[in-house]
């Protein structure tokens, strides 16, 4: 007896298709947002070693006048470490990985 308009039916049938093509884009963007801050994490990383490095040489040399060897030697210090960083990191992602599959 108790019968809804068919205006409400089909209203009722708009929204579900829209709720099913929200979820679709919400997994497509989730993944994009996911690379992308992995991205920024791993250009973060070797940027902040290599600078940490050559800011740590620049005042080492100022303080006991060494030109640029002080420079060349932590800046090379601080590549190695932001590599390490990164690959720290990838490491840990890919266990994760593992484990959700």
């Amino acid at each position: 007896m108790n019968k809804t308009p068919l205006d409400i039916q089909q209203m009722d049938k708009k929204i579900q298709e829209f709720r099913s093509k929200a979820q679709k884009n919400d997994s497509q963007n989730g993944k994009f947002v996911y690379a992308y801050q992995i991205g920024t994490r791993i250009a973060a990383e070797l940027v902040s070693g290599v600078l940490v490095g050559a800011g740590l040489g620049y005042l080492l040399d100022k303080i006991f006048h060494t030109a640029p060897t002080l420079l060349i030697v932590f800046l090379i210090l601080g590549g190695i470490s932001g590599f390490l960083n990164v690959y720290r990191f990838v490491k840990k992602e890919d266990r994760k990985e593992k484990s959700n599959v």
